[in-house]
């Protein structure tokens, strides 16, 4: 059976679940507390320890399993294991498994329904594909098959919506026989309200939403500032106005919420100013430019000007045509774009619109280049330009050509953001397996196979808290009170970034200090892999959450609550080697929970693939 390739080095696989690698999680729970408390401050006591009842899940070669590699390297005997197994209390299923179930891992070709790959044939859907594809065949490098409709329907719902599909919309969309099922599903989905909700998650990221004290934003601003972004993306704002509004912006930092893009910022002198602009909207690092080019951008933001007002902790951010002048009425202000271009403002005139007109003028490829580039490396894990918050002369797109056709589709759509995600999402580049067809070190740089990413911190929490029906406990160190969360809230929808909870902080979730895209750690590491194996968090989740309750009480059979618990947890069917030794787990609600912790700690479920 086919298997994902390990995020960590694409070069490796990750295996399908086989009972044997259950053992060594079994193992990793009785030696995971002495190392959790060794790598994680949110450690929990021994007691926090799983009892594991029996064998979950099956995985061939266990210790490709990137979880398993981080949480202990010690890999047991059988006795061993059969030992741990019996010490918990109750009866182990482990020490009644059959033997052929052990060397399940040793039979892996036999496995024939593959479930991350389709036997359907490549084509070039859309000028995307074209150039992919062209280029894949100059470099001799053969892409991956097409991906599984069960791939492709979580990979969609996680790209777009930060979301799992529920066990109802799996096993309708696998139902499905339209040909035109997945056209149709990238229509659903970019209409949802999910969509705005993680795309305004991932754009605040990028736009520093988050209060701190006692400088920057306030909570009621970084909310107002939260509200403002996901009701631009709601109403589909395109994103040359998005950006020319932020820009452009001035008025009271509560009443006028798109002005907290300047005081989202570490520092207000005008070339700290001209820095985080040209992050944010050319994904170039302008502290790398030469002083005379940073100085000359500088001149732009020269005339922002910020002042108090009576209300407590408001602020104006205005245009101030005496900043910086001896003599305002008549002295123009000479500034120079980043393409080196000089330019000579008439006094009087806001150098921020001439900026932005530039900008945003259909004739300048820079920032839609740019914005494709980060919307392209969000849904394929991997920029054009790599890493995409880092564009410069000696840091060349892989694909010139697949840029600056991106980049020109954008324009010629009136920068419609969900126009990209369509095209994009659209194209077999995006719907390729993550198991390569190529040696080739370079595969994955010219995107000849879809490449892995653990889930965002939101995400999977989200993730967690869904298959459970569970909510998560926030908490800010900004000393003043916060907007009330209603129990439900989701952690993509958190509206400030100094929301946060361990979970959030543990699995990488941005600081949101910087505007750079790689602030944020998909890496899985050891603290993690145990916190999902070992912790009281998640096994209260699975405990005393109703959520695996009520998804199988329609359930007549253990056939039918195994089919289930895949669906929501894995969103596929299991295969018949899994169910075999799922299925006689759900003859019991601890079974049930059993494999339930056991999906939820496999790399199938934490990876994107």
């Amino acid at each position: 059976m086919a298997r994902i390739p390990n995020a960590a080095n694409t070069t490796n696989r990750i295996d399908p679940l086989w009972i044997f690698s259950f053992l060594m999680l079994l193992t990793a729970t009785a030696i995971g507390v002495v190392l959790y408390n060794v790598v994680s401050p949110v450690a929990d006591s021994g007691d926090a320890v799983i009892r594991a009842t029996s064998p979950a899940v099956m995985m061939a070669s266990p210790t490709e399993s990137m979880n398993l590699r981080n949480a202990s390297s010690f890999v047991p005997s059988k006795s061993s294991l059969n030992e741990i197994a019996n010490s918990q209390s109750g009866k182990s299923l482990a020490a009644e498994m059959p033997k052929e179930f052990s060397d399940l891992g040793e039979h892996d070709a036999d496995w024939i329904n593959d479930p991350f790959e389709s036997d359907l044939p490549i084509h070039s859907h859309n000028s995307l594909d074209d150039l992919i594809f062209l280029n894949l065949i100059n470099r001799k490098i053969e892409p991956a098959k097409l991906c599984s409709d069960a791939v492709f329907l979580r990979r969609v719902y996680i790209d777009t919506l930060g979301t799992l599909p529920t066990a109802d919309e799996a096993r309708s969309f696998l139902d499905d026989t339209d040909p035109d099922k997945r056209n149709k599903l990238i229509d659903t989905v970019l209409e949802r309200e999910e969509f705005s909700i993680y795309l305004t998650m991932r754009l605040c990221d990028l736009l520093r939403v988050k209060a701190e004290f006692p400088i920057n934003l306030w909570p009621n601003a970084a909310q107002a500032y939260h509200r403002w972004i996901h009701q631009a993306i709601r109403s589909n704002m395109p994103a040359d106005e998005f950006a020319h509004r932020l820009l452009t912006s001035s008025g009271s930092n509560f009443r006028t919420p798109q002005v907290n893009f300047y005081r989202a910022m570490q520092s207000k002198e005008p070339k700290a100013i001209a820095q985080t602009v040209a992050l944010t909207f050319l994904c170039e690092r302008a502290e790398k430019w030469p002083d005379q080019r940073l100085a000359g951008m500088a001149q732009f933001f020269s005339q922002v000007g910020f002042k108090p007002t009576g209300e407590w902790k408001e602020e104006i951010v205005y245009f101030d045509p005496r900043k910086n002048k001896e003599n305002a009425l008549n002295q123009s202000t000479h500034a120079i774009y980043p393409n080196g271009v000089s330019v000579n403002i008439p006094a009087g005139i806001d150098p921020r619109i001439v900026f932005a007109d530039w900008l945003t003028d259909n004739r300048n490829p820079w920032f839609a280049r740019a914005f494709a580039n980060r919307i392209w490396y969000w849904l394929m894990n991997r920029g054009i330009v790599d890493p995409p918050d880092d564009i410069r002369p000696d840091n060349p797109p892989s694909n010139h050509a697949l840029l600056n056709q991106l980049a020109d589709e954008f324009v010629a759509a009136n920068y419609d953001i969900r126009f990209l995600y369509r095209l994009i999402l659209r194209s077999n580049a995006y719907q390729l397996s993550c198991i390569p067809q190529s040696n080739d070190s370079l595969a994955g740089v010219h995107f000849a196979y879809h490449l892995t990413r653990r889930h965002d911190a939101e995400v999977l929490i989200d993730g967690i808290c869904q298959i459970t029906d569970t909510h998560e406990m926030y908490m800010s160190i900004i000393p003043e009170p916060f907007t009330f969360l209603p129990d439900n809230q989701r952690a993509i929808a958190l509206p400030d970034g100094s929301i946060t909870s361990s979970f959030l902080e543990t699995f990488g979730r941005p600081a949101r200090d910087s505007g750079l895209m790689m602030e944020r750690n998909n890496e899985l590491n050891a603290g993690q892999a145990l916190h999902l194996l070992n912790s009281n968090h998640i096994r209260n989740k699975l405990k005393k959450g109703q959520g695996i309750n009520r998804l199988l009480q329609s359930a007549s059979d253990p056939s039918e609550k195994a089919e289930l618990l895949y669906l929501a947890i894995l969103s596929r069917r299991p295969s018949e080697g899994e169910r075999t030794v799922a299925e006689p787990l759900c003859r019991s609600s601890q079974g049930t929970r059993d494999l339930a912790w056991a999906l939820i700690n496999t790399d199938e479920f934490i990876f994107q693939h």
